[in-house]
């Protein structure tokens, strides 16, 4: 197994250790800890995919695995933000609804030999949700050693939507541009 597949599959990994700090108050600095194992498996998906692609090390397997990983750890953080009353469970919907269509899409599109590439919107998307994960870990973090004078539920909330929105926008797109691979007959 290469060195970006390795770098995967410790993104999948970390996640139960993210959601355990996250999730569970009586462990000190619980927020900090989520917040630096967060950090950690977001690197490796950057790293992964610039080693994959410098060293010629692209991979059906990697291919595979990483997006799901990225889905994985960002699903798995806003899942538990709803727990933490941090975010709505509509907003979560939303994105695991997106998530489905846009794999789906890209599945019966694979099955005619076609490629979808990520869109600009796509990485859009993904970078705000990584932004508004680490941005709402930081706000929990800082409140836990200095109590400031700021509504963490709001703005997690507030980011949440923006979040959602842009989800469905990329959505769209994404249907918008393959409407071809839907509406063909067999």
């Amino acid at each position: 197994m290469n060195l970006p597949n390795k770098l995967t599959i410790l993104r999948i990994v970390l996640v139960p250790f993210f959601v355990l700090f996250l999730l569970v108050d009586s462990i000190p600095m619980n927020y900090l800890w989520a917040l630096l194992i967060f950090a950690i498996a977001s690197i490796t998906d950057c790293l992964d995919g610039y080693i994959a692609r410098k060293y010629h090390l692209i991979t059906n397997f990697g291919k595979f695995l990483d997006p799901l990983a990225d889905k994985v750890l960002v699903l798995a953080a806003m899942i538990s933000f709803i727990e933490l009353g941090l975010a709505s469970s509509v907003v979560v919907i939303i994105v695991i609804a997106r998530e489905f269509l846009v794999t789906s899409l890209r599945l019966v599109a694979a099955s005619d030999g076609t490629v979808i590439a990520a869109s600009i919107y796509g990485k859009i998307k993904t970078i705000l949700q990584m932004f508004s994960i680490v941005a709402i870990l930081l706000l929990k973090t800082i409140y836990q050693f200095v109590p400031i004078a700021v509504d963490i539920a709001f703005l997690s909330n507030l980011l949440m939507w923006i979040t959602a929105v842009v989800t469905v926008i990329s959505g769209v797109d994404y249907l918008l541009k393959n409407k071809a691979c839907i509406n063909t007959t067999k």
